[in-house]
């Protein structure tokens, strides 16, 4: 046993015998299988198939679970790319997050320069390529374990589409899938390792879509009524709602539809929003108010207005427990490094990049807890209803954003390739744990409890949506 782990066994009196055993083993399995998970994620990262578009990559990810002997299920709460895999049987139940969806308009190669694929369009700027190829790699380990009788209970994988904008985990939420969950795992490339019992924001996602009438827009422009001087009329009516709203909110939109030729009335526009908020309740009543904006827009332009709910997403709900036990792990398992050629690619993406960070922060992990994240994700609504924690490990060149063509172009780097690892490595450790140690998980739920008190789950989707299906369908 390497000297690094045996300072481990003895400075966290804990730990047993036998989870000493287990990590040793599920080590070897995460070495054994790891570039497998490794040719999976950049076959995901080519593919790169949008929300609730994700045939090849949920079949590949599904198909390789199945090979391992996990029980697989498809096609949950009405999505034909989502799954669940599982091994095992009994208490506790630990469910393992995984994700695989890309986002439009971010296509680019593994360089570290802008250099788009022909015809390419959709992207893997947050790493789900990665996402979900650690997480099932981690289950893999964890079932070897299960099977040779070294861990009792059972491994889900969660196979969720649709992160980006489709909150695909808020159906399965919905349709129970989660009910007989003890422990929700997840994590996210980065650009740098952290952990903590963080938060997020709550969101909604909405298209206002506006019907107006053509007409000559020189000859008989007072025959018209234009949908996009309703988009406008609403963009300006919500720009001037910011001054009036609480300060951690975040409105934001594009124009997906304004019209095709000046000289018509444009008889058809839509705007695409989303709202957020670090708490759902109040989120409720902003969105309320940017509601009436389109309203009025539609009032004043004498068109008709369709409200096209995207979805609605609540904040993340921390559980102090959990997180501890998952910055621990990745404290002690982050053996992250850059080689020659590695460092060679990281600075010339870093010469791109508004604010670089240095090189050797991957050797560090940031304490995130008691912050509130800028961003929005689909786990908020799981970790409403399971006990959940999440980290990220620096699979980008440090500094980079999400959402970038920097992002994407690390994609299939070895940079990448040793997070997504990292991670595994962690989600396995933190897994053992929790399964050797039903103390832990036992104060995770009490924590849990008090953290909901007396408000319980309750969705910002609308009780009769359904999955947007085609809301990335490229038009």
């Amino acid at each position: 046993m390497p000297i690094k782990y045996l300072i481990v066994v003895f400075s966290c009196v804990f730990i047993t015998t036998h989870s000493t055993l287990a990590q040793s083993e599920w080590m070897d399995s995460i070495n054994k299988h790891s570039e497998t998970a490794w040719d999976n994620a950049v076959k995901i990262w080519n593919w790169a198939e949008p929300g609730y578009q994700e045939f090849q990559s949920s079949k590949l990810l599904s198909d390789w679970l199945a090979s391992q002997e996990f029980r697989v299920r498809k096609e949950l709460a009405g999505i034909p790319t989502a799954f669940t895999a599982e091994v095992g049987h009994g208490r506790p139940v630990i469910a393992i997050l995984g994700e695989f969806d890309a986002l439009p308009g971010l296509a680019q190669q593994g360089v570290p320069f802008r250099s788009a694929p022909e015809n390419g369009y959709y992207g893997h700027g947050c790493g789900h390529h990665l996402f979900g190829a650690a997480s099932a790699l981690a289950a893999i380990a964890l079932a070897e374990q299960i099977k040779a009788g070294e861990l009792k209970g059972t491994i889900r994988f969660y196979g969720c589409p649709a992160e980006e904008g489709g909150s695909a985990k808020v159906f399965l939420v919905r349709e129970g899938f989660f009910d007989d969950v003890d422990v929700a795992l997840h994590w996210h490339p980065g650009s740098q390792n952290s952990a903590g019992d963080r938060s997020s924001l709550a969101r909604i996602a909405v298209k206002f879509q506006f019907r107006g009438k053509s007409a000559h827009a020189a000859g008989a422009p007072e025959q018209g009524r234009s949908a996009l001087d309703a988009v406008e009329l609403t963009n300006h009516a919500v720009q001037l709602l910011r001054e009036h709203v609480p300060e951690e909110t975040r409105i934001h939109h594009i124009i997906t539809s304004g019209g095709d030729a000046p000289n018509v009335v444009p008889n058809f526009a839509e705007a695409y929003y989303y709202v957020r908020h670090p708490h759902g309740d109040i989120l409720r009543g902003i969105y309320a108010r940017v509601l009436k904006c389109a309203q009025a827009g539609a009032l004043a332009t004498e068109t008709e207005l369709k409200v096209v709910n995207e979805g609605g997403i609540l904040e993340l709900l921390p559980n102090n427990t959990l997180a501890e036990v998952t910055l621990n792990k990745l404290r002690e398992l982050n053996d992250l490094t850059l080689e020659a050629e590695e460092r060679e690619f990281a600075l010339k993406v870093q010469a791109t990049l508004d604010a670089p960070k240095p090189l050797d922060s991957l050797q560090q992990v940031r304490n995130r807890s008691g912050e509130v994240g800028k961003g929005s994700t689909d786990v908020g609504d799981v970790s409403w209803v399971v006990p959940t924690t999440g980290f990220s490990t620096a699979c980008w060149v440090p500094g980079t954003p999400g959402h970038s063509w920097q992002a994407v172009a690390c994609g299939p780097t070895t940079i990448a390739k040793k997070g997504m690892l990292l991670a595994s490595r962690v989600l396995a450790a933190t897994a053992v744990e929790l399964m050797t140690k039903p103390e832990v998980i036992q104060a995770a739920q009490e924590e849990h409890k008090r953290r909901l008190g007396m408000h319980g789950y309750d969705s910002l989707m609308p009780p009769d949506q359904h999955p947007p299906l085609d809301y990335r369908k490229r038009k």
